[in-house]
């Protein structure tokens, strides 16, 4: 009777255990549909832990756009950028405590059509969940959530850097110009060491024109700062700017050093240097919630934010 007792227990036990493996495998499964692909879902936010979610929506929403598009896998954390869609499969869930577990997942891409891409190989992916409320939530993709607090606090480091050196571009250089609506530099980094950051600067002065920014004022200082850091507050303390005129390719070759055929490429290039204006523009518009859709310089035609 003992002996049958003890069979009972641990059938009841076992099928108890492949019980709890399916419905966590089933879990694993429908929050697959929540992996970030090209976006973060909005609908995402019910079925991950509020860390995560919230990292996620820092890189994808809250910094500048060329932060994200630095780092592929926030947009393309399975499927990559070829068009193909992920086709998911739970392997295994391995279940760590009663508040954790781990789900290995498998990877196939698939044309939207249905087909399978025949070139690309199955890929393995960890999906962590964690029980918050009764309910198993994703709570990191691949170590992807350190990813994210580590560039949000990069980011967070050179946000307040950019801050300071707009501010002393619009406050000291700004008031040399003709003053109108909205002061907003160009900031072209092109090499930091310690407390030194050189860059190639614009200053631009916008008179708003309902969703136009016409350009009034405003001029190029090209140069070499000097940053004091006190307790996380960055202040410009001095700038060595190139020189007007005749002495100008000179003075360049003297503040940038072997870096001058980077500030070359990056200063004769209009191209470049209109492509960052827009990205900044659209960041700084954004940041202050402010409505534009167009720029203009005088004389110029207008151009798309």
């Amino acid at each position: 009777m003992k002996k049958s007792l003890t069979f009972t227990l641990a059938a009841l036990l076992l099928a108890a255990c492949t019980s709890t493996e399916e419905q966590l495998k089933k879990r694993a499964e429908e929050l697959c549909r929540y992996i970030p692909d090209h976006e973060l879902r909005e609908e995402s936010r019910d079925f991950m832990t509020a860390d995560f979610y919230n990292a996620l929506d820092t890189m994808f929403n809250h910094l500048p756009e060329f932060e994200a598009m630095d780092h592929e896998w926030l947009y393309y954390f399975v499927t990559g950028n070829g068009g193909t869609m992920a086709d998911f499969s739970v392997v295994s869930v391995e279940q760590s405590d009663d508040a954790h577990a781990v789900a290995t997942i498998s990877v196939r891409q698939k044309w939207e059509e249905g087909s399978f891409d025949s070139t690309s190989d199955i890929e393995e992916h960890q999906l962590y969940m964690e029980k918050v409320n009764g309910q198993w939530l994703m709570s990191d993709f691949d170590g992807h959530k350190a990813d994210c607090l580590r560039h949000i606090a990069i980011n967070h480091k050179e946000e307040a850097l950019r801050d300071a050196i707009s501010d002393y571009l619009v406050n000291e250089i700004g008031k040399l110009y003709q003053k109108s609506d909205l002061c907003i530099p160009v900031l072209m980094m092109i090499h930091e060491e310690r407390d030194l950051f050189m860059g190639d600067f614009w200053v631009f002065w916008y008179e708003q024109s309902g969703d136009t920014l016409k350009c009034i004022s405003g001029g190029n200082h090209a140069g070499c700062m000097t940053l004091s850091n006190e307790n996380g507050q960055y202040k410009v303390t001095s700038f060595d700017q190139t020189v007007d005129g005749a002495g100008n390719d000179a003075s360049a070759q003297r503040i940038f050093g072997s870096y001058y055929d980077i500030y070359q490429n990056i200063h004769s290039n209009e191209r470049i240097r209109e492509a960052v204006r827009q990205e900044q523009l659209r960041y700084y518009l954004k940041r202050h919630n402010l409505n534009a859709h167009y720029y203009q310089d005088y004389g110029w035609p207008v151009v798309e934010i």
